[in-house]
């Protein structure tokens, strides 16, 4: 049976593998902490669903809509960027898609040809590479010569060739929650502009940000700067809508054209039921939004000491948003007597009951990925067993 290289040299989601094995074993009976997954733990807002459910009864659900999304929904998400940003687009430069993954993917066809290349810096989301390779792309891994995992100009400089079309930004970070400053953007804004390079913004936890840290995009920044990015976001992570599959691209009009010609092709249209919904996250109260930051913002500070504390566990840089903690556990690995982090994270979720998804899913195998994106009981709880799994082991 034919299967063609492009889907060969695709390597399966790692975090989507863990969650679902541990979902199998949590319904078989088994009392497992499912740290692996990037999804928030509340519901979706009461006004959110109850829009959906008053576009169902209206009949707005029942037929296609523009490829790129119904007018309001692009002239609100337009009014949320500008309001953000300070800048000035419209719904000509908004597109909407189902979800950030195929917003991603939608730009990846859009700009780049076989054998163009992207700068990836490490750690990065899973999706990044593996989207890039989708379309005969060469994704190309830059990795920070310092401990924060933010690259600079000078790392980016060294990987970049004549091929080079795009580099990928993402603050806050998924995994390690880190945020890059405005003046780090600018100086890879300008670099980029100075090669003729894309900046593809993906922002999609920039209202997860804690303990007076602050979110800078991209769009932001100069005008010639912003010409050059093309800022991906959505609605799962800030208004828990992960199962609505509603993101959304804000860039120049002539990009956001040919985005929707390739959306109208991939989809047809994202799901009408979920644009009503997701209209009515973006012009509502976000309170919603600010009640589950800061409680994100709680169990960050409650349990970073406790994963400072596990034996071997190194997570020197105190994560500033988005869900994750990316420690380094190459010691624990070693006074464990295991061979790689794949085994350790494998008789973890086996013993301790506790999945967590190993760092080489982000291209970075001596760490692994935490989220806290569950409960402060629960998360307290996989510590400890966290702790006595690795003190068992030495």
């Amino acid at each position: 049976m034919k299967i063609s290289q492009r889907a060969q040299n695709i390597t399966p989601s790692a975090t989507l593998a863990l969650s679902a094995k541990a979902k199998q074993m949590k319904a078989s009976g088994i009392d497992v902490i499912n740290l692996s997954i990037g999804e928030p733990d509340f519901n979706t807002p009461r006004h959110v669903k109850d829009a959906a459910v008053a576009a169902i009864n209206e009949g707005k659900s029942d037929f296609y809509t523009p490829a790129t999304g119904i007018l309001e929904l692009r002239e609100a998400i337009a009014k949320f960027i500008n309001d953000d940003c300070n800048t000035a687009f419209s719904k000509e430069n908004v597109a909407v898609a189902a979800g950030g993954k195929m917003a991603l993917f939608a730009i990846a066809q859009t700009i780049l040809d076989p054998g163009d290349e992207v700068l990836i810096p490490l750690p990065y989301w899973v999706s990044y590479g593996e989207q890039v390779k989708l379309v005969g792309g060469v994704p190309k891994f830059v990795k920070a010569n310092n401990e924060t995992h933010k690259v600079t100009v000078k790392e980016l400089e060294e990987m970049r060739t004549e091929k080079t079309v795009a580099v990928i930004v993402n603050s806050p970070q998924n995994p390690s929650g880190l945020i890059y400053t405005k003046e780090e953007l600018e100086a890879i804004g300008n670099w980029a502009v100075e090669h003729d390079i894309y900046l593809v913004a993906d922002d999609m936890y920039s209202k997860l940000v804690y303990n007076g840290n602050k979110f800078v995009s991209l769009m932001e920044l100069s005008p010639s700067i912003r010409q050059n990015t093309i800022l991906v976001n959505g609605f799962s992570k800030a208004y828990a809508m992960t199962g609505w599959r509603i993101g959304y691209v804000v860039a120049e009009e002539e990009i956001i054209k040919k985005i929707g010609a390739v959306i109208g092709h991939e989809t047809s249209n994202l799901a009408a039921v979920s644009q009503y919904a997701a209209l009515a996250a973006v012009t509502g109260d976000q309170a919603c939004t600010e009640e589950m930051r800061q409680a994100y913002e709680k169990r960050l500070n409650e349990i970073y000491p406790f994963v400072c504390e596990i034996p071997g566990f190194e997570l020197k840089n105190k994560p500033e948003g988005a869900f994750y903690m990316f420690p380094n556990v190459k010691k624990a690995v070693s006074l464990c007597g295991f061979e790689t982090t794949e085994e350790f994270a494998d008789k973890l979720l086996e013993e301790a009951h506790v999945a967590v998804v190993p760092g080489s899913a982000f291209g970075m195998s001596e760490h692994v990925r935490l989220s806290y994106a569950t409960s402060l009981e629960d998360l307290k709880k996989a510590m400890s067993r966290m702790k006595e799994f690795v003190e068992k082991h030495m």
